[in-house]
């Protein structure tokens, strides 16, 4: 198995040039990974699991759209590199991804603290997801954001767990308006299984 990354440095960004005659490939190839690290959880709510390779994809891409030189790549690599799996963990962008303006608001001010209801569940342990705390994503009035960032912090036991050939791996949103759960497929666990410092 190749060397886990759990950090991106200075050194892996590109040059805007290099990067540009390189990007329609790196587009190609993130596709293909990101497609097995998407989880639909409910009839709204995707789970899009982060690591190394699409986070300094994001990285590529913010610098490329904003040009903002070597100040612009400091700040992007204390963003997103909180967001790469540390080898005993899995990170999503959790997105509830509804394209009416009004249904959205609707759904979303009933969803108030749904990212303290989400769990993972590994051949019957689970874990409970932990949010980013960068920002409060739910407000006073009860609406949440549409975009919440969540780690699921694994002990060894659970890691153990999903080493196994074929563990049941399930996601599960308990929210008084949204009760969801969905089952990783083995192409999604055989990509998340790349998180893991074996």
């Amino acid at each position: 198995m190749e060397q886990l990354k759990t950090t991106i440095t200075r050194e892996d960004i590109l040059d805007g040039s290099v990067y540009e005659e390189q990007r329609e490939e790196q587009r190609q190839r993130i596709w293909k990974i990101k497609n097995n690290r998407r989880l639909s959880v409910g009839p709204h709510a995707t789970f899009y699991f982060e690591s190394y390779d699409t986070m300094l994809y994001q990285i590529h891409e913010m610098v490329r759209i904003e040009k903002g030189g070597e100040d612009q790549i400091r700040d992007e690599l204390e963003a997103y590199n909180s967001l790469v799996p540390s080898g005993k963990e899995f990170v999503a962008t959790l997105m509830f991804e509804i394209n009416d303006p009004d249904y959205r608001t609707q759904i979303l001010n009933g969803l108030g603290g749904v990212e303290e209801a989400i769990e993972l569940t590994i051949d019957g342990s689970s874990v409970k997801a932990s949010p980013e705390t960068d920002l409060d994503r739910t407000k006073e009035s009860g609406k949440t954001s549409a975009v919440h960032f969540v780690r699921f912090e694994l002990t060894q036991e659970i890691i153990n767990k999903i080493k196994q050939d074929k563990p049941k791996v399930v996601i599960s949103i308990d929210h008084p308006n949204y009760g969801h759960a969905a089952t990783l497929a083995k192409d999604t666990l055989a990509e998340l299984k790349r998180d893991l410092a074996w």
